[in-house]
């Protein structure tokens, strides 16, 4: 069976970078797919690799049977075909073939695409030119379907409405009775609130709840932070109930904060975005994938979100340290950095780190994030000349020419991407891209220091992934 994945085609007439081995294994979606996908990326089992210009790459694999697997990669999407049963993408033939292409260029013949290689890059471009065409039906068609997409939303809306109300009533009981009283109740209370605002679809409230319920007992302390996040809770719920007087973009703030899904709707930002960091984190039973980007001439950094279900990764995957010239467009809402990918014109050579800050004048950045959005808990930073050292309490990145530090964040500290940090570092000054909040910095990715620039500045080399 034939299997392919990935975004839509993007012609380019320019070179396209060389994907690095660690760019490479950034995209496998677990651990065996990287070890298997490593043994193939060595020239001995493939023939008829070939490359094109656009940015595609071809090769026959030899597996257990008489006929080799037909592996096409077009490395703009990124997109991958193979003729493999894997339900993987990409599966380890993809991975091997692209992890030859970074080691061994002199492998792979330049030159026009085979015939199978060929059909399968023609038909993405294909689709790529009909989706860029006008819709079936013009607005005659959409009206109808319009009109019950309002009648539905409205439904949800006034579902939402009667959960949030029957939390607040819940949240009063709550303070009336003492929090420190709600140890005693157990986690079953907190479920319980939180299958309620399922009900009511607003899963983003139940996730809060469900949050509410860690803390109890978690710690000396826990009163205090239970009040703290109760106090958001009770915020979000009283901007929901009076989100018509709120401005435009914190109400569209507030109908993601509590759940309801909402469409990527801004003006496309056309820019060469540099892949900063992509790492997965489970969230129930699917998984969510997070893609920071930077735009190199709008200065704007942009989250990418893709979920995959359970057992299966996301199918969105870019290789870090890359530049990719393509169109962004953001969702709604203040202080959003959400963005959907759309149309990829092609990738260059990979560039050097953003403009990054100084250690102490990343928390004000976070302080003004919160003003648009008070429930965000951290905000992506660049810190630049900063040392990791141990702490007290754990570790901390230090300014190199001031007195200054931030914590790092418990949740990074038990990553062995910490770990590549301090080794990356040396004990120098280092640049660091993460996200800064109320609990510390949690770095995601580094440049290599290189030499000395002119003026004393560290210079900085290729990029390392921390998480």
């Amino acid at each position: 069976m034939l299997l392919s994945h990935g975004g839509e085609p993007s012609p380019t007439g320019g070179p396209v970078a060389r994907w690095s081995v660690e760019q490479v294994l950034a995209l496998a979606p677990d651990d065996a797919s990287r070890k298997a996908g490593t043994r193939l990326g060595a020239a001995d089992p493939w023939t008829g690799t070939g490359r094109d210009a656009a940015g595609a790459v071809w090769g026959l694999c030899k597996g257990s049977g008489n006929t080799p697997y037909r592996t096409v990669v077009d490395t703009t999407g990124p997109a991958y075909s193979c003729s493999c049963p894997s339900r993987k993408f990409p599966c380890k033939h993809a991975l091997g073939l692209l992890l030859l292409r970074a080691s061994d260029d002199a492998a792979f013949r330049p030159g026009e695409p085979a015939a199978w290689a060929a059909a399968w890059i023609e038909g993405r471009r294909g689709r790529a030119a009909e989706k860029a065409g006008p819709a079936p039906g013009g607005d005659a068609a959409r009206g109808p379907a319009d009109a019950a997409a309002r009648k539905r939303a409205e439904r949800r809306a006034e579902r939402v409405t009667g959960g949030a109300q029957e939390l607040e009533q819940r949240l009063a009981d709550l303070l009336r009775g003492g929090l420190a009283a709600t140890d005693r109740s157990g986690y079953g209370l907190w479920e319980e609130t939180a299958a309620r605002m399922v009900d009511a679809q607003a899963p983003g409230l139940a996730a809060r709840v469900r949050e509410l319920g860690a803390i109890t007992g978690s710690g000396p302390g826990w009163p205090v932070r239970l009040l703290e996040e109760c106090g958001l809770l009770h915020l979000l719920d009283t901007a929901w109930l009076g989100r018509e007087r709120l401005p435009s973009p914190l109400a569209a703030t507030v109908r993601t904060r509590v759940g309801l899904p909402m469409s990527a709707e801004g003006a496309p930002v056309r820019d060469h975005w540099l892949v900063l960091a992509q790492y997965d984190t489970p969230d129930g039973k699917i998984v969510a994938r997070r893609i920071w980007l930077y735009g190199r001439e709008s200065g704007r950094t942009a989250l990418l979100l893709s979920f995959g279900a359970a057992g299966r990764s996301p199918a969105q995957a870019l290789p870090v340290g890359a530049t990719i010239d393509a169109e962004l467009t953001p969702y709604p809402g203040g202080g959003q950095l959400r963005a959907e990918l759309g149309e990829q014109f092609g990738a260059v050579a990979p560039a050097g780190p953003p403009p990054g800050m100084t250690a102490a004048a990343a928390p004000a950045v976070y302080g003004d994030a919160l003003r648009e959005d008070p429930w965000l808990d951290a905000w992506p930073v660049t810190l630049r000349d900063v040392i990791p050292v141990p702490a007290k309490d754990g570790w901390q990145v230090a300014d190199a020419h001031a007195d200054s530090a931030l914590p790092i964040a418990p949740a990074a500290l038990s990553r062995p991407g910490l770990w590549k940090l301090v080794a990356l570092s040396g004990g120098g000054p280092v640049t660091v891209f993460g996200e800064i909040g109320h609990r510390g910095f949690d770095p995601f990715a580094a440049w290599e220091p290189g030499g000395t620039e002119e003026g004393g500045r560290t210079a900085v080399g290729s990029i390392v992934q921390l998480v």
